[in-house]
């Protein structure tokens, strides 16, 4: 566990302290919001009221994986109360809205996942990869702006992810 938490801190020291670019900061900075709540409900809910019939589908399972993440992810919150790399370590480069809540695991990389998964089915690979890099671009821009460790961000992937792939699983086995 010891080898991992230094790990942890090393990457995390090299993607907050060490890549920094204004380019990438503003680019970040866009990105990190597209993870969050207000974002991706917004576009969940558009895609269930404007979108052809299996995207319609594809929205109503984006909108069950996040509602079932996000209930894990408050849980495992409550349980860890790990606290963000900014109130822990020195030096620490933090975005603008400094968040109150714990650390693990991050609710915006959780989301982001859940949000992108389900479109996997229904795109080409192409698309799928770029939807993936996308994600990963999320989880980076927390990281980079130290609201997050690495492993906040590899757990909440693995959340939003696995939610989603058991929700698209249900919803065709059942349909």
């Amino acid at each position: 566990m010891q080898w991992l938490r230094k790990v942890d801190h090393s990457i995390f020291v090299w993607c907050n302290q060490r890549v920094n670019h204004f380019v990438l900061d503003w680019l970040f900075g866009l990105i990190t919001h597209m993870g969050g709540a207000s974002f991706t409900i917004l576009c969940t809910m558009l895609i269930i009221w404007l979108a052809p019939n299996d995207w319609g589908s594809v929205g109503l399972q984006i909108l069950a994986a996040l509602s079932f993440s996000h209930v894990i992810v408050v849980m495992i919150k409550k349980k860890m109360r790990r606290n963000r790399p900014f109130r822990v370590l020195q030096q620490v480069r933090v975005g603008r809205f400094p968040l109150k809540d714990y650390s693990f695991p991050s609710g915006h990389t959780t989301a982001i996942f859940a949000f992108v998964t389900p479109f996997l089915f229904l795109s080409s690979q192409g698309v799928a990869l770029l939807l993936i890099i996308f994600a990963g671009l999320v989880a980076f821009s927390r990281v980079y702006w130290g609201y997050h460790y690495p492993t906040d961000c590899v757990a909440g992937g693995t959340i939003g992810m696995g939610s989603a792939l058991l929700v698209v699983y249900l919803t065709n086995i059942t349909g």
